[in-house]
């Protein structure tokens, strides 16, 4: 029979700090990647001014940001850099869950749905807040390895704007899932997780940003804030 899944966005709906900030962070903490980090942020300050000036769009903004997220992790092997998603998720984040996505997530669990977690950011850490979580499937942008080492780059796609669903899709095919799609849910907080909140029939625009509340407004999706 087919499967009805809730999907769910990572950063401002199940938590309420952006998870990249615990990644930055760990480095700083343990005095680590120093030179990368002042390359990180000489990079993309300048577009998040141009971002903030409205001179660049959401999605061109946070598409490198996400990209070139791995350069932090160069170098590391996936088992040696898993240090790094535990303490994102056990310290940074312990602060910083957001109670209403948390509790949607194991309503949705008790129902017998499939839960999904669906991020731009590294799908290694995706996956680990999927097992703190107890979500069932973790998509996101997948860091680089070339002879078993993270080599600071990607693999494939940065999981945003359509790559989102389409990155979903394939998960799911891959794991040969026939999915209700219509009975199906999405939780969301961005304009550029409009692609994963339209491939369901019960899309909600959970405490949504400038960018997707207009829209929700406008398609008469479930808002919430």
């Amino acid at each position: 029979m087919p499967v009805k899944v809730a999907f769910f966005d990572v950063d401002g709906t199940l938590t309420t700090e952006r998870v990249w900030r615990g990644v930055l962070e760990y480095y700083k903490q343990h005095g680590l990647r120093r030179f990368t980090a002042w390359a990180y942020w000489a990079y993309h300050m300048p577009l998040f001014l141009l971002y903030k000036a409205k001179l660049l769009s959401q999605s061109r903004f946070r598409v490198a940001w996400a990209a070139h997220l791995p350069w932090f992790l160069r170098g590391d092997s996936p088992e040696t850099a898993q240090v790094v998603w535990d303490w994102v998720v056990t310290e940074y984040l312990a602060n910083f869950w957001r109670a209403e996505g948390v509790a949607r997530v194991r309503d949705h669990k008790k129902q017998g749905d499939l839960v999904v977690l669906v991020s731009a950011g590294p799908t290694p850490l995706t996956e680990r807040i999927a097992r703190e979580l107890e979500a069932d499937l973790a998509v996101g942008t997948q860091p680089a390895v070339r002879n078993g080492r993270y080599n600071g780059g990607v693999d494939g796609t940065v999981c945003l704007d359509e790559q989102k669903a389409s990155l979903t899709r394939s998960t799911l095919a891959a794991r040969q899932l026939e999915i209700d799609w219509a009975a199906s849910s999405a939780y969301a907080d961005g304009g550029t997780d409009l692609a994963l909140l339209e491939m369901v029939g019960n899309p909600v625009a959970f405490f949504p940003d400038e960018h997707l509340k207009p829209i929700a407004v406008a398609r008469g999706w479930k808002v919430v804030e």
